[in-house]
């Protein structure tokens, strides 16, 4: 058994972007924080399948290209190779939890 609380991560970019909560064995997991305008960064994975699951706000989730809205209790599954992003286009924070498995650090497509 494993125990994480949010409260004790940092946002890759201090009071915004990824904060990862548990990464490996079997699967890496976090959140991710877009404040109003923010974008995540478009990318993909050859063997990995990321799911996001928005938690507060709304913003777009763009898949292959394809602008999808998203709000809180949308959840959205990518499979490689599709690339995606994550868009913020409201006035408030965006919370997306994001879960990829299987664990590998490394499967990453840059856009």
């Amino acid at each position: 058994m494993q125990k994480v609380s949010e409260k004790d991560g940092q946002y890759r970019g201090g009071d915004w972007g990824v904060k990862y909560m548990l990464r490996g064995p079997n699967l890496d997991w976090g959140v991710l924080l877009l404040k109003p305008g923010q974008q995540m960064g478009g990318h993909g994975h050859q063997q990995v399948e990321e799911t996001f699951y928005f938690v507060e706000g709304s913003g777009k989730i763009i898949v292959d290209g394809v602008a999808h809205h998203a709000e809180a209790g949308d959840a959205f599954r990518c499979e490689p190779p599709e690339i995606h992003d994550l868009l913020n286009d409201s006035d408030a924070d965006c919370k997306v939890v994001f879960i990829k498995t299987p664990y590998l650090p490394d499967d990453k497509i840059e856009a």
